[in-house]
């Protein structure tokens, strides 16, 4: 069977089942970031504290399920591709504008899928657990307002993290090749660039700088209409510097 035809080779079948797995995962687990951000936050401001109850015990956490598993299966998938291709261990090929590309998309997606484990799962356990309790005539979990902007913040710094990671992603194989290899001091700088956005956005929404009300998440993350474009923003300027340096 051709599936198994040098099955670890870079065309063999485990890059292609690795890259089917990858976009299937990611395009699962962006959709329902961007249901959680875009659709579920604006419904819920509208809702009076049952109904958002209801849908948080009945909707957000069935919905949290395939979530956290649709990352895992992005995160491992692309793990899988890297680890059955020969360009891993060419070194040459992470110093071109391509490879670079694919580190930082692996670096944000590995940030991210932190983020959903490590972060937002936990804090929404927290949270949607006082739901259930209230709705059984207990008392209200005191943790649970702070475990829901926790959760929050992490989720809106993913949906930044997510417009660079598409891009870049996707500029290896479409558009990267297009650049000459950028010399050592272009690399330097665009990985300062990019490492101090990162950091720092990351830092804000884990509410190490500031707090989670700290100026940055209020101009970045407060609002998803301004999530999205400073999502824009940082792709645009990093891809800038690769036009300007390289």
């Amino acid at each position: 069977m051709e599936l198994f035809t040098d099955f670890m080779g870079i065309d063999g079948g485990g890059q292609a089942l690795g890259r089917f797995a990858h976009y299937l995962g990611g395009i699962t687990w962006i959709g329902l970031l961007y249901f959680f951000n875009f659709i579920q936050g604006a419904a819920f401001s509208e809702m009076g504290d049952a109904a958002r109850g209801e849908a948080l015990r009945k909707i957000t956490w069935r919905t949290l399920w395939w979530f956290r598993w649709a990352a895992a299966l992005t995160w491992v998938s692309g793990i899988w591709i890297l680890g059955t291709q020969e360009l891993i261990n060419d070194m040459d090929y992470w110093r071109s504008a391509g490879g670079m590309g694919i580190a930082f998309g692996v670096l944000l997606g590995t940030t991210m899928a932190a983020n959903v484990w490590m972060v937002i799962w936990p804090a929404q356990q927290i949270a949607i657990g006082s739901s259930v309790s209230v709705a059984g005539g207990g008392e209200a979990d005191p943790a649970a307002p702070a475990a829901a902007k926790r959760a929050g913040r992490a989720s809106r710094v993913n949906t930044l993290f997510s417009i660079p990671l598409i891009f870049f992603m996707m500029w290896a194989s479409h558009f990267g090749d297009n650049f000459d290899n950028p010399e050592a001091s272009t690399r330097i700088t665009i990985w300062i660039v990019f490492g101090l956005i990162g950091l720092v956005m990351e830092l804000s929404a884990l509410g190490r700088i500031g707090g989670y009300d700290n100026a940055i998440n209020k101009l970045v993350l407060d609002k998803h209409q301004s999530t999205i474009k400073f999502g824009f923003v940082i792709t645009v300027v990093l891809y800038a510097l690769f036009e300007i340096m390289a």
